[in-house]
């Protein structure tokens, strides 16, 4: 018997993007894992929403992590015809992913922090990172070039000395101000996630939130992207 694509899949078994490699963009075409992709449904009101954890219930459809594409989708009227319904998707859609990225993202971090896995301050992340226990470093976009250049040196010492296929990624995707209007008292200029469940969950989303901002793959692990405005 050959294999052949399901004759029919349960109605949330999104197929309006179903693929058998995968889940499959609607803008695009192309298939991508999970992880890639983000998927959207129709609200009980008839507005699309994104669903950042894979949990609402219905027929959906995906949208690779890129703003334009999100955007291109809203502006081609894909989704209604993706999702087979008479849907709207607001003109500042591809914005609202944005901001329910970040503050999924923050979200982690402070998780992280409260599990010992998050920390700040330049003196402590230069320490981390020339040590290996960094995963990755965060800096506020208005930080100073001289205190980014330092832990960058850290960064590539760590790297060239322990011969690793890459440098611990380093991101740039908040201002202080943003950070402090949702972390309060927690927003940071420096900061190093650290190993365990919470620090790889926050890292995750990191590169989530930079793929979907500068489009493609997270240039994370070639230094400190910043903020798409």
């Amino acid at each position: 018997m050959t294999a052949h694509e399901p004759d029919a899949l349960p109605e949330d078994d999104d197929l309006a993007g179903y693929d058998v490699n995968g889940r499959m963009c609607i803008v695009t075409r192309e298939s991508g894992s999970p992880d890639e992709l983000i998927r959207f449904v129709a609200a009980p009101d008839g507005t699309v929403v994104a669903d950042l954890k894979r949990e609402l219930p219905g027929r959906g459809c995906w949208v690779k992590a890129d703003r334009s594409l999100v955007d291109k989708a809203v502006a081609k009227k894909l989704f209604a015809r993706a999702l087979k319904a008479d849907v709207k998707a607001a003109d500042d859609l591809g914005a609202s992913v944005d901001r329910l990225l970040a503050a999924q993202l923050m979200q982690m971090m402070n998780m992280a922090r409260k599990a010992g896995q998050f920390i700040s301050g330049s003196s402590k992340v230069d320490a981390a990172v020339r040590s290996g226990a960094a995963l990755a470093v965060f800096h506020a976009t208005e930080a100073a070039d001289d205190g980014v250049r330092k832990i960058d040196q850290a960064r590539k010492a760590w790297h060239l000395g322990m011969e690793t296929e890459e440098e611990i990624p380093s991101f740039r995707l908040f201002s202080e101000s943003e950070m402090e209007g949702l972390m309060g008292q927690n927003a940071f200029i420096h900061a190093a996630v650290l190993a365990g469940q919470a620090g790889e969950g926050v890292v995750k989303r990191a590169k989530m939130l930079e793929q979907y901002r500068i489009g493609g793959q997270s240039r994370a692990a070639g230094g400190a992207g910043r903020q798409k405005q």
